[in-house]
């Protein structure tokens, strides 16, 4: 730090008015009565001869300043920090701590140095007494004289000249004395400055700095705030547009949702309407098929009746006759000899007694076997009636006809009996015995005729589904046949189902609905019809369904791929239909074992691999497999496109060598499937399974080969959450199965409607895509949808029956078969 001398630290700076402020720094005592005076020589000299400031208490790191003014004192610096000034924009003010710090550090180097160094007033005061009472009263505060000999003072004071004294050479001592004082008063003053400065400086810059780090920190958030408007204004043009498409939408959704409604008001009063007219035609035709058949009992009563008295008639005359011809041999008799009379009056009596005897116990006999025969003939009628019911089922015309001929083989039959029993009673005992004979023959023949009728009927039957089975490959369509299990014991609450051709072609179900009031306040009862290929009624049994199917499984040896599956709710009878002891698959091997060895005359040879796997939780397990190793062996799935086979990888395939197999790898399955306990059924099938027949047949004769799979297909209940209550790991199950299920019919839809060629979604589901050849590829596919009589089930079982129907108006194409000639 530079020494600044005493009279340059006001320099520069001075007040508005022109006028410079009063020094900081304590004045001495001025000497009363003594004015001023001018300089001396020697003072003057000294003055001159005076060095310039030395650097030799200047920071070596400070810099020089840029402008070339006076610089001012630390006084004055010291001051400027302490004024309260507007701070600039980039800046921060100093707190009243700093300047609290300032204040007391600079007080406390004053009163030190004041402390220090007592004021000369011995002098001061010795020399006023010798030259004179001045202005200026003495302060103990007093500066010190400046080096120069002149006193600090404002411009404004003015005092007279001192006159010369002979004291001059005791002021020179004591400038002398006063300027060695004032050089270590000013030194130790100089240094806690530059202390005070140095804490100053130190304490700026770190204000600076970190004013600098706020402002960069402020123009940061700035920005990020001005980034948020920008974001914020981009959104609210986003949510304008949001809200903008919301209201198109909404009002879209109206729109459709009012055309909704009339379209479903006026769907609802056009069923009305069509349920109406249909009824009223039901009722017109009920009404003329009342009348019909009362017409027709009344001809059948008119004629037996007219047929009755005419026998009663012609008897009567008989009797008369024969009456009349005994009366007459008496007569002749009597009139021949008296005495031959007498003695064969008793002869006679006794003849005749053994005649009446006789033609009672004939007459006894013939009712018996009229009665007998009368029997038969119902017996036969009922055959016959049978047999007619049936061609008149199938052939209409042709059956009229039939039962035309029926009846009146009827009343010839019935005319014959009647001749031979009047024979029968005008003959002898023998004739009467071969009467009975040839009766007796005559009724072995018409039984044999009836079992030869219903033999007949048999083979027109199997003739019959073989072309409905040819008709039904030529449609290229998924044949349905649906089955209604009978109701237990224990279960109340049926539903209303009818049969409404149960009689004739079993093809149709009805299903009343629950009752509903309608918008008028009328009680309404929805009645839904469904039509399939078949329909089972609770009474059926397996075999019945089985002779139904029995064409599709022997499609399987002659080289087709056949899958048969069973679909519906929990609890509807699936799993009895397919795997129980006489379920579809003991008797579809059974079968296909019977026909093998039958082909076996004419050179073919069978191989038979079976495989039994399960779909759970969208994982495929082998059931066949031991049950430790269900969930660490991954089954594989591969399709040959060209074969349009699938074919299993890291399963057990059981080599099929009679029916006792099927029973062993069927068990071994029930225990590996997984099964559970829901609400809906006490157990209840979790998993959807699949039993693969391989068929490989080989003719050494003809060097045919045929490949023929048969996949019976049990798959898991369906069933909705709300009414199965499944929970944890069920929950999870229940949503699986239906995920597949709900492929299944996507897969469906798309081969419904769906062009050649288009995509077809197997892979969404583990299901349909090992099913894949099965429902759209090279097959004959057949699919039994089972329905729970119960009024309680009776939402699933439309939704069973709807997706049914939409399954039986499914396209898949044209079955081919899978076989090869050698060259």
């Amino acid at each position: 730090m530079d020494y600044i001398r005493p009279e340059a630290e006001n320099e520069g700076f001075s007040k508005p008015s022109g006028i410079k402020p009063p020094s900081q720094l304590p004045k001495m005592a001025a000497s009363q009565g003594r004015p001023l005076a001018e300089l001396h020589d020697t003072s003057a000299n000294s003055r001159v001869a005076m060095t310039a400031p030395s650097n030799k208490h200047k920071p070596s790191g400070l810099p020089e300043p840029p402008n070339k003014f006076p610089r001012k004192n630390l006084a004055e610096r010291a001051l400027e920090y302490d004024r309260k000034a507007a701070a600039p924009p980039n800046t921060r003010t100093l707190g009243n701590g700093v300047k609290n710090a300032v204040a007391r550090s600079f007080a406390a180097s004053t009163s030190r140095i004041n402390a220090n160094k007592p004021p000369k007033q011995g002098s001061v005061s010795a020399y006023g007494s010798s030259v004179g009472t001045g202005a200026r009263i003495p302060s103990n505060n007093a500066r010190p004289k400046s080096a120069y000999g002149q006193h600090a003072r404002s411009k404004s004071h003015h005092q007279g000249m001192r006159p010369a004294t002979a004291m001059l050479q005791q002021r020179d001592e004591d400038d002398e004395d006063d300027r060695l004082d004032r050089k270590d008063f000013y030194d130790d003053r100089i240094e806690a400055m530059e202390r005070n400065f140095a804490m100053f400086k130190e304490k700026m810059e770190g204000d600076m700095q970190q004013a600098t780090d706020y402002k960069e920190t402020i123009q940061q958030l700035q920005t990020k705030v001005t980034e948020l408007e920008v974001l914020r204004a981009r959104l609210e043009t986003v949510n304008r547009n949001l809200e903008s498409d919301l209201k198109d939408t909404r009002s879209c959704f109206d729109t459709v949702k009012k055309e909704m409604e009339m379209t479903q008001r006026n769907h609802t009063f056009e069923t009305d309407d069509l349920r109406r007219k249909l009824r009223n035609e039901m009722d017109d035709m009920e009404h003329k098929y009342e009348k019909d058949a009362k017409r027709m009992l009344r001809d059948k009563e008119d004629s037996e009746e007219k047929i009755r008295k005419d026998y009663e008639a012609r008897i009567d005359k008989l009797l008369m006759a024969h009456n009349e011809e005994l009366s007459e041999l008496r007569k002749k008799v009597d009139a021949d000899s008296e005495a031959e009379r007498d003695r064969r009056s008793k002869e006679a009596h006794r003849i005749e007694m053994e005649y009446d005897s006789k033609l009672r116990t004939a007459t006894l006999e013939a009712d018996a076997k009229q009665r007998e025969m009368q029997l038969v003939q119902g017996e036969l009628i009922n055959v016959k009636s049978e047999l007619d019911r049936e061609r008149t089922l199938r052939t209409g015309l042709q059956g009229q006809l039939t039962e035309a001929t029926a009846n009146n083989l009827t009343l010839d039959a019935a005319n014959t009996a009647m001749k031979e029993k009047i024979h029968f009673l005008e003959s002898d005992s023998q004739a009467q015995s071969q009467a009975f004979n040839d009766l007796h023959k005559r009724m072995q023949d018409a039984i044999d005729a009836a079992e030869l009728a219903h033999e007949k009927l048999r083979q027109e039957e199997t003739l019959r589904r073989k072309l409905f089975n040819q008709v039904q490959e030529l449609k290229g369509n998924i044949r349905v046949m649906c089955r209604v299990r009978p109701t237990h014991a224990t279960e109340s609450d049926p539903a209303s189902i009818s049969f409404p051709d149960n009689e004739t072609d079993s093809k149709e179900v009805s299903i009343l609905g629950p009752s509903r009031q309608s918008a008028m306040g009328k009680d309404t009862t929805s009645a839904y019809a469904y039509s399939f290929d078949r329909v089972f009624g609770p009474s059926a049994q397996n075999g019945e369904v089985f002779e139904e199917i029995s064409q599709l499984v022997q499609s399987a040896l002659d080289g087709y791929n056949v899958c048969i599956f069973c679909y519906g709710q929990t609890g509807s009878g699936k799993t009895h239909t397919m795997s129980s002891v006489d379920g579809m698959i003991p008797r579809a091997t059974a079968q296909i074992y019977a026909e093998a060895q039958r082909l076996e005359q004419k050179g073919w040879r069978y191989t038979m691999q079976g495989s039994f796997v399960e779909v759970y939780n969208e994982t495929y397990n082998d059931l066949l497999g031991r049950s430790e190793d269900l969930d660490k062996k991954k089954v594989e799935v591969r399709h040959d496109a060209a074969k349009k086979q699938t074919y299993l990888e890291n399963t057990v395939s059981v080599v099929l060598d009679g029916p006792e197999s099927v029973d062993q790898i069927l068990d071994t399955a029930s225990k590996n499937r997984t099964v559970a306990a829901t609400k809906a059924n006490m157990r209840s099938s979790r998993s959807h399974s699949v039993f693969i027949l391989k068929l490989v047949g080989t003719n050494e004769i003809t060097g045919e080969r045929s490949e023929g799979t048969l996949n019976l297909v049990d798959l898991a209940g369906s069933e909705r959450l709300e009414h199965s209550k499944a929970e944890g790991a069920r929950l999870k199950e229940t949503q699986n199965i239906n995920k597949s299920l709900s492929c299944l019919g996507d897969v469906i839809n798309a081969l419904g409607s769906s062009k050649e060629g288009a995509h077809i979604p197997y892979r969404n589901s583990k299901l349909t895509y090992l099913l894949q050849y099965s429902l759209g590829g090279n097959s004959k596919t057949l699919m039994f949808v089972m329905v729970s009589p119960l009024q309680a089930h009776l939402q699933e079982t439309i939704t069973s029956l709807k997706f049914a129907t939409k399954v039986h108006n499914t396209h898949i194409g044209t079955a081919k078969k899978q076989t090869k000639t050698k060259d």
